[in-house]
């Protein structure tokens, strides 16, 4: 019979006495038993802080409120609890307090770019759906802290509608992610007829969810929940591991249910301080993950959210981070390290320069290793010239998929589908003289 690991064991037992592996595992029970106080953290993890840090951590949460699930509680080291990722990344730390000149609530201007409640609507072909505020851990580095734990925006079904009928009526939207918040907190009725709202949109070729909950709650991951979104395949999810010691057993239980449910899996990661600024911890965590069928999707450089300056590092480590992973592991597994412009302006890609320099004729490049070679440009390309005339453009533009079902020799006078009668030879004299 499958049994809790010692801490786990623990902190149920002080949440219940008569809870087992089965009240473990139901994502239900893991939310009901969030801790959300600093009395609940020191009873249930058996870390205790003083009663000037208490104060001085109170007042931080009076601005900033506490969620941890004791799933992911029971990552956390309680040996060396402030140096780790786990506990940074999910506890209060007095230092959010610093609100800096260069801080802004909302600094990718997602709120300016709201043509709906729910909305946002920034690049020319895709749509953020805010679906809900909650997650399952309020992460202490969120870009959205100023909209965390509202519980005023959980929509209902009738606030959705608005959102899903700009989508509607904007046929230039292709693909929607939905976010939050974390999508998934919501039941799995809400997410079915969500989902089957916007399948049943012709524009909309493809959906997305951002979500947390194969690394704070991975038990959310069920397979009721998995027989839900096969319905409604082009489907990506997209997660968020920091770092590896998040792929618990539980967490690739998790990822395996959705790479084995067909649904292209990827991660987008933030670089924090004394979290993952490390090369050697990023290019673990890249390995983790790929073993895992998890694609490495964005590292991003932390905003500029109220009280991140403590998380934010330098652009050149970054810099330094993608260097150690360029050339130096496989090109799947290095992820784009960008910035979201703050104004919202937009993920801008901030990579290592390979370029050296160029000329009308030839590029110098370098490679990982320092390597400095040449790339020698065509002689002979005629640039055309394009002036925007799609319909009279000599360039093949017949976008559809081809067709494979063209049937050849033989096949083609066996097939019920073609006219055809006869193959004729090319050149033939006989049918050259009819074409006179």
């Amino acid at each position: 019979m499958e049994i809790f690991n010692g801490v786990q064991q623990a902190i149920a037992s002080k949440i219940n006495n008569q809870s087992t592996i089965s009240n473990w595992k139901d994502w239900k029970w893991q939310l009901k038993h969030s801790i959300s106080t600093i009395e609940q953290f020191e009873k249930l993890t058996g870390i205790d802080f003083s009663e000037e840090e208490k104060g001085k951590l109170g007042k931080t949460l009076d601005k900033f409120p506490l969620s941890i699930t004791p799933y992911y509680a029971s990552l956390i080291s309680q040996e060396n609890y402030k140096n780790d990722p786990v506990f940074i990344q999910s506890f209060a730390n007095i230092n959010e307090l610093n609100v800096l000149n260069t801080d802004l609530a909302d600094p990718l201007s997602e709120d300016r770019d709201s043509p709906e409640v729910g909305i946002t609507h920034r690049y020319p072909d895709r749509v953020l759906f805010h679906v809900s505020n909650v997650c399952a851990m309020y992460c202490r580095h969120c870009t959205r802290k100023r909209k965390v734990g509202d519980v005023d925006f959980v929509p209902s079904k009738e606030q959705l509608q608005k959102g899903i009928e700009y989508i509607k009526k904007t046929p230039q939207v292709r693909d929607v992610l939905l976010s939050g918040g974390d999508p998934l907190m919501l039941p799995d009725s809400k997410i079915d007829w969500l989902l089957s709202e916007l399948s049943a949109i012709p524009h909309v070729e493809v959906v997305r969810i951002g979500t947390r909950m194969p690394v704070v709650l991975p038990y959310r991951i069920t397979d009721n929940l998995i027989n839900i979104l096969k319905k409604y395949q082009p489907l990506w999810i997209n997660t968020h591991f920091n770092h590896p010691r998040e792929m618990t057993s539980s967490a690739k239980e998790a990822v395996r249910k959705l790479a084995d449910g067909g649904f292209p899996v990827g991660n987008q990661t933030v670089l924090l301080a004394n979290v993952n600024d490390c090369p050697r911890i990023m290019k673990h965590l890249v390995h983790k993950l790929v073993q895992n069928r998890v694609r490495p999707y964005y590292l991003y450089q932390c905003d500029l959210s109220e009280g991140l300056s403590h998380f934010r590092t330098p652009v050149g480590k970054g810099i330094e981070i993608m260097e150690s992973l360029i050339g130096h592991t496989s090109g799947f597994s290095v992820p784009t390290y960008v910035i979201d412009a703050p104004g919202g302006g937009g993920k801008i890609p901030v990579m290592p320069n390979y370029i050296i320099s160029w000329s009308t004729d030839k590029v110098v490049l370098r490679n990982y290793e320092g390597v400095i070679t040449t790339y020698k440009e065509p002689d002979h390309y005629e640039n055309k010239f394009c002036d925007r005339d799609c319909e009279n453009c000599n360039l093949e533009l017949n976008l559809q998929e081809s067709d494979e079902m063209k049937s050849l020799g033989i096949e083609k006078l066996l097939s019920d589908s073609d006219a055809s009668i006869s193959l004729i030879p090319e050149d033939n004299e006989r049918y050259n003289r009819r074409e006179e």
